[in-house]
């Protein structure tokens, strides 16, 4: 209900029920003696302190319009409808709302969009002849040798660029960020880490010293170097998201594992080589290949994905 419903201009008001006419009622007074209004309203009446409700003749008000037996019988089961769930079947005492979910499908269908949403970024991304993979390997306990840099095109996974990164500071890093600006200007950069690591793999680590604390928003020297995954799509986060691994029960929030399970691409000191492999595993989320873990919410309970499912999470295709 509204907080607040203002006078309509024109119209008597009444500050007080007890100071109505007789014959004047409002709209849900006449629907309960099965009437409706039949006429412009005469007045308005003040309820709740700050709100209005108008007033018409009973005089002028006509029937309302009954149900045929079928017209009925659809709104009965539309009714039962809201309390069973579309997935399973089990009925509840309440509506079950938006989606018409039990709380064990509504957690299911929610894992399953974010699997959904995994392989229709996967398909975009492998299709983008624009998009390419920013690999970086410059962890704080490594040779400097095996620092290195790689971009490979998600497309069909040749490697465009491959170096060392050199050290922080030196000509021959300044270098590797002059040849990544000019490289990734009108590319779509795909990296490789979530929110979770590894640090050194961040592309924004080649930006700063080993173990410095990443500066909030884009470098806008290098926009290339998102921090933390939220501006660029990661590896990381679409495969969780296909895979649907969650740290806890009933978590909705799919993350790389961390209970022994290798994640599907390589991490090596060749990183063109995990590059290529990373790129493997988007192309296998494209076309449906690529594994799900045993548990997954909408594979255990054996109730599928209904046909037509309704979106749950906002903004979902």
């Amino acid at each position: 209900m509204p907080s607040s419903i203002p006078p309509l201009p024109g119209l008597t008001r009444y500050t007080w029920w007890g100071a109505v006419p007789e014959g004047l009622l409002t709209k849900t007074q006449l629907d309960r003696q099965g009437l409706k209004p039949g006429s412009d309203p005469v007045g308005q009446v003040l309820y709740h302190g700050n709100c209005y409700a108008p007033l018409y003749e009973v005089s002028a008000a006509v029937p309302k319009r009954g149900c045929s037996p079928a017209q009925r019988a659809a709104l009965d089961r539309a009714r039962q409808l809201q309390r069973e769930c579309r997935r399973c079947g089990v009925r509840e005492d309440d509506p079950l709302g938006r989606g018409r979910y039990c709380d064990g499908c509504r957690y299911a269908m929610t894992m399953w969009e974010q699997h959904d949403q995994a392989q229709v970024l996967a398909r975009e991304l492998v299709a983008d002849p624009a998009a390419v993979l920013l690999v970086v390997d410059v962890a704080r306990d490594a040779l400097p040798t095996g620092q290195a840099v790689a971009v490979v095109t998600v497309h069909d996974g040749q490697v465009l660029y491959a170096a060392p990164a050199g050290e922080y500071g030196t000509p021959e890093r300044d270098a590797v960020l002059n040849r990544l600006d000019a490289l990734l200007a009108d590319r779509r950069v795909v990296e490789e880490p979530d929110h979770m690591g590894p640090l050194g793999r961040y592309p924004d680590a080649l930006l700063r010293l080993p173990g410095e604390p990443v500066p909030p928003g884009r470098d806008p020297r290098h926009p290339w170097a998102a921090p933390h995954s939220k501006a660029n799509p990661s590896v990381a986060r679409i495969w969780s998201g296909w895979f649907g691994w969650t740290d806890y029960p009933y978590s909705m929030i799919p993350s790389v594992p961390r209970d022994g399970t290798a994640v599907p691409w390589t991490r090596s000191l060749d990183v063109a080589a995990d590059g290529r492999s990373m790129v493997g595993v988007l192309h296998r989320i494209a076309d449906g290949t690529e594994p799900v873990w045993e548990k997954a919410a909408w594979t255990v309970d054996g109730h599928g994905v209904p046909e037509n499912a309704p979106r749950l999470l906002a903004g979902a295709a």
